[in-house]
């Protein structure tokens, strides 16, 4: 019974690891999108994100691109591993899986790429 008690102990520490960190609004300080050969684009203090404890969230995203103004606010849904994090929601460039460059209680930095050579990543600051 003990034995049982602590893989119980470990598989849920485990499984949580990430997530302490992510609680909370995080300010998304930088958005970069890169494709090889061409510009790339980079925005910075573009909106917020709310992770909640139940893996549910929220982004408030408003940017301007070529003079075209973009508003993404809509919640989602989270889970994370230690080397990636998934966003799932509407159709967004933010709904997807991300590589976790930096995983940090106050700061974050992701990478992903959207299936057309196009690379993105997002750098987070928690409120």
């Amino acid at each position: 019974m003990k034995n049982k008690y602590i893989i119980l102990v470990l598989s849920i520490t485990f499984l949580n690891s990430c997530a302490p960190k992510l609680v909370g609004t995080w300010t998304v300080q930088k958005y970069q999108r890169v494709t090889p050969g061409e510009q790339g684009t980079t925005l910075s203090n573009i909106g917020t994100m709310t992770f909640n404890k139940d893996y549910t969230g929220n982004k408030q995203l408003d940017y301007t691109v070529l003079s075209i103004e973009q508003s993404d606010s809509a919640p989602f849904t989270w889970s994370t591993t230690e080397s990636y994090i998934t966003i799932e929601g509407d159709d967004s460039e933010i709904s997807k899986t991300w590589i976790f460059l930096e995983n940090k209680n106050k700061s974050q930095k992701w990478k992903s790429t959207d299936g057309e050579n196009n690379v993105q990543t997002l750098e987070l600051i928690k409120e």
